[in-house]
Order: structure tokens, then sequence, then C-alpha cells
């Protein structure tokens, strides 16, 4: 007999399973399927682990900085082994916390695929058992992009990158956003050698041109190579590595390849024609600001939308539609203003508009940015500088960009979301006052506009 229920939510990444616990909480009747991982990209292999290993290979930097500090220190080592079991500890750890969570809210969770079986009714694969739902929420993320080369899949992505049983002495990393720099940046203070080979005229497009340019000059400044206006035409295994051809008629040798060519919404199979649910560019599942789809019993939320695809964007997303099909709260979620981290090293923060998007949208605009060495570089040789830009509109005096690169970047401007996303001024800016000595100082005193 087919079973009913509720709701059905195919995928337990983070807004899956806060969607599933909310609901349940209003007293909804609740299924979750999960065919690898609970916790999703973030938890099993993406910002979490990630972020421990950019937080262990920040020890290189201050291993040389502390004895500019007069601390005398033998020749450090690193062991990527001990890191990579001491990561897998903790993210098993987060993993079960999630199961419980689930399990705690009267969500009944099943360790299998799922996929429609029409526009109420899903297949759990491993059993065949066809479950019958009120309302159905994709939540399946997004997955690896693979460009159609020659070698492809000799490559590893950044499902697999964490897992390497040795790092390799170099790599060649395809990309220029979120994930090439990130991992380009840890791996080379784990004493790699890397290169990264980018399509485009500079890296980390979308994100302010200060930005980008001050990063991309910290990364060389450390020994990363960077290619521009370059992508891999092929891939070739070695004896002792892989040899690659580039665009520019180069070919280079390297340990290992790693393709950060984005991410693609995991959509492939789904059963979605079955359900009628349309999907757009990439495939994305097309969905209303309320993360309706074109059918009436099916939702979506998360990645697998291609919105904004940042974990915390998808849990409010997953909040939104359970407090309101289920709760009786209707709200949505605000894509707008959103702070967002780069934890490169030197780490990026930023929200709100780019210098670029402020002089589209609102003509008249005043540049405030300042740059320096931050103090714990004062005492050492370390060459990093720091950056700090304010946009703002001329005509109201509103803050409307905060964009930082260097220390505890992404921490500065968590705070500093809170004053865009409430329309503070430069005159508000101006008039707290400021903390010092901090880095952060830098946010409120500024005086003299740049451009």
């Amino acid at each position: 007999m087919t079973r009913e229920v509720d709701l059905f939510v195919i995928g337990a990444g983070s807004g899956g399973v806060r969607a599933a616990r909310i609901a349940a909480g209003h007293g909804a009747s609740v299924m979750i399927a999960e065919e690898f991982r609970f916790g999703g990209t973030c938890v099993i292999r993406g910002c979490v682990p990630k972020k421990l290993l950019v937080l262990a290979s920040r020890f290189a930097d201050a291993f040389d900085e502390a004895r500019s500090f007069g601390w005398q220190l033998d020749a450090p080592r690193f062991d990527w082994a001990t890191l990579r079991e001491a990561k897998e500890r903790e993210i098993s750890r987060l993993e079960g916390i999630y199961r419980r969570n689930l399990e705690n809210a009267r969500v009944e969770a099943v360790a299998s695929r799922a996929t429609l079986a029409g526009p109420d009714t899903v297949r759990i694969e491993t059993t065949g058992e066809i479950i019958r739902a009120g309302r159905i929420l994709i939540a399946t993320g997004g997955t690896p992009f693979r460009p159609d080369i020659p070698g492809a899949e000799l490559a590893v992505t950044s499902n697999e990158i964490f897992d390497l049983p040795a790092l390799p002495a170099s790599i060649v990393i395809e990309g220029g956003g979120f994930i090439a720099v990130e991992f380009g940046c840890l791996l080379a203070r784990l004493g790699v050698k890397v290169c990264v080979v980018y399509r485009g005229t500079q890296i980390m497009r979308g994100f302010d041109d200060d930005l980008r340019e001050h990063l991309a000059s910290a990364m060389r400044a450390h020994g990363i190579e960077i290619l521009t206006q370059t992508e891999l035409k092929a891939i070739e295994r070695k004896e002792d590595g892989y040899r690659v051809a580039l665009s520019s008629g180069e070919s280079r040798d390297t340990g290992l390849v790693m393709l950060a060519t984005g991410r693609l919404p995991k959509t492939d199979g789904l059963g979605l024609e079955a359900a009628g649910v349309a999907t757009g560019a990439k495939g994305a599942i097309t969905v209303t600001p309320d993360s309706r789809t074109n059918v009436p019993t099916i939702w979506a939320v998360g990645d697998v939308t291609n919105r904004l695809a940042l974990t915390p964007i998808a849990i409010r997303e997953g909040h939104a539609f359970a407090d309101t099909e289920f709760g009786g709260k209707p709200w949505t979620c605000d894509h707008h203003d959103v702070p967002a981290a780069v934890f490169s090293t030197p780490e990026i923060g930023t929200v709100g508009l780019t210098e670029t998007h402020a002089r589209e949208r609102h003509g008249a605009i005043a540049i405030y940015r300042s740059t320096f060495r931050p103090m714990h570089n004062v005492l050492s040789d370390a060459p990093e500088r720091m950056l700090m830009k304010l946009v703002v509109d001329v005509a109201t005096d509103r803050v409307l960009g905060v964009h930082i690169c260097g220390p505890d970047a992404a921490e500065m401007v968590q705070v500093a979301g809170i004053a865009i996303k409430m329309g503070a001024t430069k005159a508000q800016f101006d008039a707290t006052v400021a903390l010092h000595p901090s880095a952060a100082e830098e946010l409120v005193t500024m005086r003299t506009p740049v451009t």
C-alpha cells in the first residue's frame, strides 16, 4: 500500500533539513530522503571541511610571523593524513547532529535516493516504495561541473579534493571563483605549487574590481601562478602525474588537476519530467520568490534553483516554505544585501553593491578606500596589505556597499551587513566611535572620498 505524508523532502542538506524540522514542528507528518550523507554539500564536502583546511593552512603564515614577535620555533612539519582524519571526525560528528535533530523533530529519515514518480508521489529507489505527499520539496543542491574536454575524468573536483591519499607536489586548478581561489590559497600554504587557470580577464568575476585586483596581487605575492584568459584544453595521464594542454598552446606537467569550473543544479534523473516540473538555464528548477514551481504540489529551495548559492540562503528559503505552508506564517527569503565571504588568504568579506553596479543603478556615488598593513604584519616582513572600501550614494548618503580584503574580513562584514540592511548612511558610520587599535576602525574613519 502507498503511504501518505503531508511533506516529502528530497535532499537532506541545510535547506531540506531546516524545512523538514520546521514543518514537523508545525504538526506536519514529514519524510526526508538523502542518497549520500545527511548535512549536504556545506557540511560534508563544502564550506565546513573547507574552512577547517583554510584554518590549518594559515598556521604556515602564523609560524613565520611568530618569529618576528620573539617566538623561537623549530621547523614546523605538516601532516596531511592527520588533518584529513580530523576533518572526517568533525563532519561525521555534524552528520550525527543532523540525523538526531531530524529524529528529535519526529521526521522520518530515509537513507536512499528518491525521485519524483508524479506531481504528488515519490519513489524510494532502494525499496521501490511509493510515497504520496500533500507537498513535495526538492532540495538536492548542486554538483560540480566538468567541462567537455579530453581527459576531464582524470581531474578531481571539490567533491574529491578533501580525501586525497596524499597532497601532490603541484596542482593546476581551472576556475576563478570561490572554490578555485580558496583551494589555491590553502594548498599553496600547505606546500603545494599552485597554478590557477582562468578564462576571464581577472579572477572572482562579479565581485568588486578593487577586491579582485587586491586578492590576485596577494596570491601572486605568495607564489601562486594565475594564468588569465586561458583554458584547459586536455588532460593526459603521465607516469608521475598529468600533462595539461592550455589554450595558449603551452602545456604543463603537474601532480594533480582540479576542476573548479562552477556547480550545476543537481536535477539529472530526479524525475522532473514525470511530474511536469519546469527547468531553466543549467537545469535549475524554475521557482517563484516563495519557492513554488509550476506544479502546485512541488516546491524547491537552495542551490537546485540556482538563485543565490549560499547555505544560509537555502536555510532561510526552507524555513520560509515551512512557515508559509504549514505554520500559517507566510514570508519569503530576501535575497538582497546578503553578506558573503571568500575564505581565500587574504580573505574577502563583502555586502551590498559593487562600485560598478552602484554606478549603473545610482549614478553619482562616492568611493572611500584605504589600504594599510594589518597590525600583525608590522613587525614582520609580510608584504600583505589590507583593503577596505565603502560605496556611498551621493544623493542619499546611504552606504550601498562594504568591501574588505584582509584578516577577519568575513567576521567584520557580517556586522557591517546589519548596517547595510538597515540603510545606514556614511554620516552614521562617521558618527560611530572607532575601536582602536583594530583594523575594523578604518570603516568609520575614512573621511575623504577618492572619487
